[in-house]
C-alpha cells in the first residue's frame, strides 16, 4: 500500500463536473493498493497520515499534525501509483489490486482515519476524477507499507 500525502491550502475532487469531495487546510491523500495488501498496512498508514507533523508551528518548524491545526483529509484512490515503467514506455498496472480487493481496503483506510478524529472527504473509487489542489509549501510525502 502506498500513499502520496500533499499538504494543501485546499483540494477538491469532481466527477462529471460535480464536486464529490472538498477540503480546506489539510492533506490530499492519493492511495494506491496493490495485490495482497491488508488491514494491518491500512492501520499503519492511517496512523502515519493522521499523525504526520508537517504543519508549521509558531517557530516556523514543521512540528504540527492535522489534529493540531484542525485539518481535514481528502482521500482519493489511485491505482496508477502502482504503474510499473521499467520495460518500455507504457506502464503496466498488474501489481495494482483489482477493485474487489481494493475497494474494501480503501473504505477501511478512510474509516480508520475518521476514527482517529479527522474529518474525511473522499473521491469515488474507479471514477474518472478531476482533482484540484493548492499544494502548500510544496510539501509532498510518500509513505509505503
Amino acid at each position: 500500500m502506498r500513499v502520496v500525502v500533499q499538504r494543501v491550502k485546499y483540494a477538491n475532487v469532481k466527477v462529471d463536473g460535480k464536486t464529490v469531495g472538498e477540503i480546506e487546510k489539510g492533506f490530499l491523500v492519493l492511495i494506491g493498493i496493490k495485490q495482497g495488501d491488508n488491514k494491518e498496512q491500512a492501520d499503519y498508514l492511517s496512523k502515519k497520515v493522521c499523525n504526520l507533523r508537517v504543519f508549521t508551528d509558531e517557530n516556523d518548524k514543521m512540528n504540527l499534525s492535522l489534529k493540531d491545526v484542525k485539518g481535514k483529509l481528502l482521500i482519493v484512490s489511485q491505482f496508477t501509483l502502482y504503474g510499473n515503467c521499467e520495460d518500455g514506455n507504457r506502464p503496466s498496472f498488474i501489481e495494482a489490486a483489482r477493485p474487489e480487493e481494493a475497494i474494501p481496503l480503501y473504505e477501511y483506510f478512510c474509516k480508520q482515519c475518521e476514527e482517529r478524529g479527522i474529518e474525511v472527504q473522499k473521491g469515488i473509487f474507479g471514477a474518472d476524477m478531476k482533482v484540484e489542489l493548492l499544494n502548500d509549501g510544496p510539501v509532498t510525502i510518500i509513505i509505503e507499507k
